[in-house]
């Protein structure tokens, strides 16, 4: 009798460490999808948007360092009012449009912008910069690009809060485009008093 009591007190006892044991494991296992900790690594880290959309902020100082000589890159058309696309000739509504040409023998790649806005009655100056990725101007041709905030080639992003779509006052534009080899090209835009934000 004395004996049965003890073997199955002894077992009770292996199962009841066996159970504990089995729940400890399960609070240091791996946690699985859907947890807070397997889902961080996928969120968007400070600073980012979802989807990659890009944020444009005005900088302080103009970070091309482009010292080539080689005058193969040219600005030929430049307009931030009543804009005209180039392939219908038919008018498009505001934004900073630059046609730019390469009147070399190679293709251009490499692209940066730096824009400069001025406000002509408040003095108030916004610069922009911006690497063209994925722009190139193949030898002996033009192609147009854009800054407003729509996908596709040749479009990039812009800053729907600057002074250019914020101020009633005639802001000017000085513009710079760099592209490896050439000699930085330069051209200018003006947006005359009202709002840059009318469609033509």
């Amino acid at each position: 009798m004395n004996r049965t009591t003890l073997t199955i007190a002894g077992v009770s006892v292996l199962l009841t460490a066996a159970a504990l044991t089995g729940c400890a494991s399960t609070s240091t296992s791996p946690p699985g999808p859907g947890t807070a900790a397997a889902s961080a690594s996928t969120a968007p880290t400070a600073g980012s948007t979802a989807g990659g959309t890009s944020v444009v902020l005005p900088v302080t100082a103009n970070p091309i360092a482009n010292t080539a000589t080689d005058p193969t890159l040219q600005i030929t058309y430049a307009a931030v009012e009543d804009n005209v696309d180039p392939s219908t000739k038919k008018a498009i509504s505001d934004r900073l449009e630059i046609t730019l040409k390469n009147t070399g023998t190679k293709p251009l790649t490499g692209f940066e912008i730096y824009y400069e806005m001025t406000d002509l009655t408040t003095g108030t100056k916004e610069g922009y910069y911006q690497k063209l990725d994925g722009l190139t101007v193949a030898a002996g041709t033009e192609q147009t690009i854009y800054f407003d905030n729509e996908t596709g080639p040749g479009h990039y992003p812009e800053n729907q809060f600057s002074i250019y779509r914020s101020s009633t006052n005639q802001v000017d534009f000085t513009i710079q485009v760099s592209a490896s080899g050439a000699k930085i090209a330069t051209g200018t835009a003006t947006k005359s008093v009202g709002t840059g934000e009318k469609s033509d």
